[in-house]
């Protein structure tokens, strides 16, 4: 059939709202099968591969998978919690988390999490809320910064999920909240807590994941989007021009990425004299294995073999309260107009409407 089964209906029904939080994903387990289905699913990605399907395919199924898995699940295995994938673990708090917030703010929804690549995927958890009568949903991206490769990637399977749905429900889309005031304030609080803690670097860098440059030229905002975050952020903490860079990790392959790279400008400024540096990575909003692995292992390696005295990583935003109020409020202004904030008197006015509903729905079946 070309649409899903739609669940039973039943005249009356209140409508309900929920939140889907969605971030990127991660393997099932630190293990190499399981990072190779990870990373097929990932890398098969028209949004983050633009290179023709025939000629990726022999890369992808040739080289990297073969290549790659191997090494991928060796780091995954050095950031693998008890509870299982830090990026899983701190995205699955976080929804529970939002939820609490809004509750607090007087919002009666629900708050899910799915993930783009890996489990629970986007269909199956937007089928568990159609099945569960939930009719309006707020999409709610875990990236900051918007790129096609992120957020436009999370928006293309929402909408071919909803391809094969007859009775799509009411949708709202939040792009971006890069220069949000919450969003940067929880980023100062972060910082100011390491530095409380363990005193201020002569550099702190910003790294921002990194993305082939011809997606830039190409018109993909994330690269500006990044810039606006870091100067907001160093303006709050009133940081000069030379107190602080910007720079880009996590590149793949030959082509050129932006720039300038992470590693080796953190190994360049230790090389020049500079003794300690602070790194946060201001768009991950949880810490995960570009964080913990890429970050807080091998790029304090570099910087410490190169002559650097003190390496201090800023964990990410995880389930900090300024962080969690931020998200609330990110959320609550895409919420307004729904009726997610019912008086008690309201309620009750609700199922009543509910049950003459299904009154006159048993009526006019009876007098067929």
């Amino acid at each position: 059939m070309r649409f899903l089964k739609e669940p039973d209906y039943s005249h009356g029904k209140i409508g309900k709202t929920a939140v889907v939080l969605i971030n990127l994903g991660t393997p099932d387990a630190p293990t190499r099968p399981a990072v190779r289905r990870y990373l097929k699913q990932f890398l098969w990605d028209r949004r983050i591969v633009e290179v023709p399907r025939a000629i990726w395919w022999l890369i992808l199924h040739g080289i990297i998978l073969p290549f790659r898995s191997g090494q991928s699940a060796k780091k995954y295995t050095s950031i693998w919690t008890n509870d299982g994938s830090p990026l899983k673990v701190h995205t699955e708090k976080q929804a529970v988390l939002l939820k609490g917030y809004l509750g607090e703010r007087g919002h009666e929804v629900h708050v899910t999490y799915a993930m783009r690549y890996g489990t629970p995927s986007i269909p199956d958890v937007l089928q568990k809320l159609k099945a569960d009568g939930y009719d309006r949903l707020l999409i709610l991206s875990a990236y900051p910064q918007y790129s096609a490769t992120t957020t436009g990637s999370n928006f293309d399977a929402v909408f071919s999920h909803y391809q094969q749905v007859r009775n799509i429900p009411e949708l709202r889309l939040v792009k971006n909240y890069h220069d949000h005031e919450a969003y940067i304030e929880a980023l100062r609080l972060s910082v100011l807590a390491s530095w409380q803690t363990n005193g201020r670097p002569e550099k702190l860098v910003m790294s921002f994941h990194g993305l082939p440059k011809a997606f830039l030229l190409r018109g993909d905002v994330y690269h500006c989007e990044c810039y606006k975050t870091a100067r907001l952020l160093a303006e709050k903490l009133g940081l000069s021009k030379d107190q602080y860079i910007v720079t880009f990790q996590s590149r793949l392959g030959k082509a050129e990425w932006l720039q300038p790279y992470t590693a080796p400008t953190v190994t360049q400024l230790a090389k020049d004299g500079v003794r300690r540096v602070d790194v946060i990575c201001p768009g991950f909003i949880a810490d995960c294995l570009e964080t913990l692995e890429e970050i807080a292992m091998e790029v304090r390696a570099d910087f410490l073999q190169a002559g650097g005295k003190e390496f201090n990583y800023i964990p990410c935003l995880n389930e900090s309260p300024s962080w969690l109020r931020a998200l609330a409020e990110i959320a609550e202004q895409h919420l307004i107009g729904w009726p997610t904030m019912l008086t008690v008197s309201m309620r009750e006015e609700q199922k009543q409407q509910a049950l003459l509903s299904r009154a006159e729905a048993k009526r006019m079946g009876a007098n067929q």
